[in-house]
């Protein structure tokens, strides 16, 4: 269970909002158990859907001709964090909450980075970026619902 804190990371380098809205399903259908944690509004009510839109919002944004690079600072900070608190759920539940959060952070690196070559690999193949994006979208949804289901 604990390198399911890996592959949450990788996911929210590739789509920051993405591993946060993934927990937060996870803790709302109680397959992850963080109550009584410092995450534990990620199992509140409301909590899925609002991270769901943020995530939304993020996909959309993402195919902007002005969003920044996932490789400067501010963003791959966002997905370093991101794929941190991520992991660090899936760690408290695991009953290892910095091992979750280093494999969180490390997975995040490899998204971010891993991310950015593929998706620079089938633009250039392609001749275009949406569909690598899309691509690029559809494998970070896939691996987030896989940690759902998992957990």
């Amino acid at each position: 269970m604990i390198l399911l804190a890996l592959l949450i990371g990788i996911v929210a380098g590739s789509r920051t909002m993405l591993a946060p809205a993934a927990i937060a399903w996870a803790a709302a259908a109680r397959g992850l158990a963080l109550d009584g944690s410092w995450l534990a509004f990620f199992g509140w009510r409301f909590t899925p859907w609002i991270v769901s839109l943020l995530a939304l919002g993020e996909l959309v944004g993402d195919v902007l001709p002005t969003t920044p690079s996932r490789k400067q600072a501010g963003p791959f900070g966002a997905r370093l964090v991101s794929g941190g608190v991520s992991g660090a759920a899936i760690g408290i539940g695991a009953g290892k909450p910095l091992l979750g959060l280093a494999l969180g952070v490390a997975g995040a690196v490899v998204g971010t980075l891993g991310g950015a070559a593929l998706r620079t690999r089938l633009a250039v193949a392609f001749g275009r970026d949406l569909p690598a994006a899309v691509i690029e979208d559809a494998i970070a949804l896939a691996a987030a619902a896989y940690v759902v289901v998992a957990l």
